[in-house]
């Protein structure tokens, strides 16, 4: 489908890059936040950036009407520049009741295009592709993210080898539990037509050495796989009132308080922790967006006794975000589905000691008794356990929240991180393309 005659490409001046993502900013993600900055950092830089985007707020708006999209005036026809000099494409979704069960069954045919294509999650935007398949203007590079969400991977692969320029991608893969040899996340993440893309690209970004070792053992070439990381800027995530949090939380002083800040749901660890905390003697609090299967957790009868020690503080807003590092002793991410985990350097920034399961990227990031704990994926009495040690010995919390805060100036500088992948778009411009 893409075979190409070899093009020799002369290194431009400047860089004109277009970035593929499910959802941007004001969208709230790991991904999407990711994905904004390189943008700006870019642009900071001299290169002109597209993004190309879904107007999707939410996730469910990718399969869902009920879902909250971006304001009318930001669709293509009135395309602008935001206020970091990033051009931003929003395309209206595809969406009608039972679209998902469509998309399963026409997924079945065995074409790893098509399957890409047809993925059920996908944030479905006709014309993104059509604009993929006729967009002529300047051009170099094409950076995509983030799987499982394929559709707007496979327009910037249509668009990369169409203008014959490099592909990048940056997948995020989700490992899940490293014990369980049939995880059902790992087996997602890894899917046939996932695998297929992750071969289509120049250069595969990864986060961890085992999200590395994972692309390697599905058949990517070494040297196309970069180890990159994600980095943290304590004056973004520092500087909150402790008094303040903890007074709208109507938390004693002397109560030990966990925080959990992500995507409230089963794959976050959320429900394990809610349970956890009931056999541990700490305040719970939790903070982001509550996917369906914790709403659904949440009002079941099985925790009605736990909930007047959860406090739910919703999605936070930058000075909220301050005030909730300041407040909290503990940070919890047993997270099942975290390629990373920034939040966790967020932490640290504040002198935090995190703990979270044995899985995905999150048992790369904690180096285990060190900088937090680590804990077997869902074992909940561990789970317990670990923050009930970290309650009764403020000692080892110091300790810990120290020895992670004094790891981020030497190995989570986000210009180390973001500069690696200017170099490597450089690069890839410079070389012959075939």
């Amino acid at each position: 489908m893409f075979g190409l005659l070899p093009v020799v490409t002369t290194l431009p001046r400047q860089m004109h890059v277009a970035h593929f993502i499910q959802r941007y900013p004001p969208a709230l993600g790991g991904s999407e936040a990711y994905f904004a900055r390189l943008s700006r950092h870019l642009a900071s830089s001299g290169d002109q950036v597209t993004v190309w985007t879904s107007n999707a707020l939410a996730l469910e708006a990718f399969w869902s009407r009920a879902g909250q999209i971006c304001n009318a005036s930001t669709l293509p026809d009135k395309q602008g520049v935001n206020e970091d000099s990033v051009a931003v494409r929003r395309y209206p979704l595809w969406r009608f009741p039972a679209r998902r069960f469509l998309l399963k069954a026409l997924s079945l045919f065995p074409n790893r295009y098509w399957q890409c294509l047809t993925q059920p999650c996908n944030p479905i935007c006709f014309g993104m592709r059509r604009d993929a398949k006729n967009y002529d203007g300047p051009l170099n590079l094409v950076h995509a993210s983030a799987f499982p969400y394929t559709w707007p991977i496979v327009c910037a692969l249509t668009l990369a080898r169409r203008r014959r320029v490099p592909f990048v991608l940056t997948p995020f893969l989700h490992l899940g539990d490293p014990d369980d040899p049939r995880d059902p996340i790992r087996r997602s993440y890894t899917a046939p037509h996932l695998r297929w893309l992750l071969h289509q690209a120049d250069a595969v970004f990864v986060q961890t050495p085992s999200e590395r070792a994972a692309v390697v053992a599905l058949g990517v070439a070494e040297n196309r796989v970069i180890l990159q990381g994600l980095g943290v800027d304590p004056a973004e995530c520092t500087g909150g009132d402790r008094q303040r949090a903890r007074a709208q939380w109507q938390v004693r002083p002397e109560e030990v308080v966990v925080g959990h800040l992500a995507n409230l749901s089963w794959e976050k660890g959320t429900n394990d922790l809610v349970q956890a905390t009931a056999q541990a003697p700490v305040r719970l609090v939790l903070a982001g967006p509550e996917m369906p299967n914790f709403q659904h957790f949440w009002r079941s009868g099985s925790i009605s006794d736990r909930r007047p020690q959860v406090l739910r503080l919703g999605v936070l807003d930058e000075k909220q975000k301050r005030d909730f590092f300041a407040g909290i002793d503990v940070f919890a991410l047993p997270s099942r589905s975290d390629s990373f985990g920034l939040v966790l350097l967020e932490a640290w920034a504040n002198g935090v000691a995190c703990v979270g399961y044995r899985a995905g990227g999150i048992a790369d990031v904690i180096r285990h008794e060190q900088d937090g704990l680590l804990v077997p994926c869902g074992d909940i009495g561990g789970l317990a356990h670990a923050l009930g040690r970290l309650a009764e010995d403020a000692d080892l919390r110091t300790r810990q929240g120290d020895q992670g805060r004094q790891r981020l100036p030497r190995e989570f500088r986000w210009q180390d991180k973001l500069e690696l992948v200017r170099e490597t778009d450089v690069r890839l411009i410079s070389e012959p393309r075939s």
